[in-house]
């Protein structure tokens, strides 16, 4: 396949007038057969990798069942998501064995839709004073035996693992969590500046969901996020639905940390994709209206989002992020976090041919490209 007459996006360029080629399911130089697919009037960018959602289509990852994951890893790449690592909840350590084993068996089956490049283990290793949604009943404190036991479950593909560091034992599981090659996020945490820049030290890499679930920043407190910052390697998650982050925050966190770090995400729950209404959430009830999703009972504490990682780009833009430092965020950076970026993020010859045409004016999707193949 050749993509003609598209503005395709460079990561040091910004976007570039130029022509992309496929063979097979790869990016290459030439193009392997006579199809053309015309761009004009739109951008070409990477298929978005998102490393911290909850479920779509009225289906949780958490629920560990076949048809729930293949439902949500098709609708991910109807949304021009290509590669996702969904996150499971605080749950007990059955429940959570059951979502490494089904991603795990779904990986094995590749049936389809955006790749499960592995799974997010967002609980249940946290604070109880910022549990935020997480259901309390099921916090644990941070056991590296049991985040061997839910590895093992499944098949390594545990790649990324959300810990409170000032909990007992905390600083000893980042070191071996990181050690056992998964990275590790601080997040749901109480730590102050010290902690967190332990924590940082011993190798966690990444901030979850940046100022939600964690101190605010304070010139004398500067807590989670100072000591974020202060650690060139660490990439903070943002969830950008308009909800969760005002714009202001969201423009200051970019030139903060730099297009280089940030990590946009959408922490979407099942209800994406779905009308208005109440549903299950990690053992609780959560209740949507509109775009803002709040624990039922509790309409102070949000819940995740019910917004896709590409309506997240475009809300970053709408913030007025430039829209290729929002395409890194949601592709190349993610893509890294986890250490894939061999094979996606950028459209680069030897990377899997995963992109997405954006019309210029709307950012609405045109086409969907998914190793090689016309998803849409």
């Amino acid at each position: 396949m050749r993509v003609t007459g598209g503005q395709v996006f460079d990561l040091e360029k910004g976007f570039v007038a130029r022509d992309i080629c496929t063979d097979g399911s790869l990016l290459t130089a030439a193009s392997g057969d006579g199809e053309v697919l015309d761009a004009a009037g739109c951008y070409v960018i990477p298929g978005l990798v998102d490393v911290h959602f909850h479920g779509c289509v009225g289906e949780d990852f958490s629920d560990a069942t076949p048809e729930g994951l293949q439902r949500i890893a098709d609708f991910e790449l109807s949304q021009g998501v290509t590669y996702i690592c969904p996150a499971g909840m605080t749950l007990p350590e059955d429940q959570l064995t059951a979502i490494c084993r089904n991603t795990a068996a779904h990986r094995a089956k590749n049936a389809g839709g955006a790749e499960v490049v592995g799974a997010h283990l967002e609980g249940p290793f946290l604070s109880t004073a910022k549990k935020g949604a997480q259901n309390g009943d099921f916090l644990h404190a941070p056991d590296v035996a049991m985040l061997r036991r839910l590895q093992a479950a499944a098949e390594g593909c545990v790649k990324l693992v959300t810990v409170a560091p000032e909990e007992p034992n905390g600083l000893e599981f980042v070191k071996a969590a990181t050690e056992d090659g998964i990275h590790v996020s601080v997040g749901h945490t109480t730590a102050d500046y010290d902690t967190a820049s332990a924590a940082f030290a011993a190798g966690a890499d990444h901030a979850t969901h940046l100022y939600n679930g964690m101190p605010s920043l304070h010139h004398r407190t500067p807590g989670v996020i100072g000591a974020a910052f202060d650690a060139p390697h660490v990439m903070p998650e943002l969830i950008c639905d308009g909800v969760h982050i005002h714009g202001s925050v969201v423009r200051l966190t970019f030139q903060l940390f730099g297009k280089e770090r940030v990590i946009l995400i959408s922490d979407s729950l099942r209800a994406t994709g779905m009308p208005d209404g109440q549903y299950p959430f990690g053992g609780q009830e959560i209740e949507v209206h509109g775009n803002r999703a709040t624990i039922v009972g509790h309409p102070e504490t949000l819940a995740g989002s019910v917004t896709s990682l590409m309506g997240c780009l475009r809300q970053a833009v709408k913030f007025g992020i430039p829209l290729a430092d929002a395409v890194q965020a949601c592709s190349y950076n993610p893509a890294r976090s986890i250490g894939i970026e061999d094979r996606t993020g950028s459209l680069e010859e030897g990377k899997e041919a995963s992109f997405v045409l954006l019309d210029q004016d709307t950012l609405d999707i045109r086409a969907i490209v998914f190793k090689g193949a016309l998803v849409k």
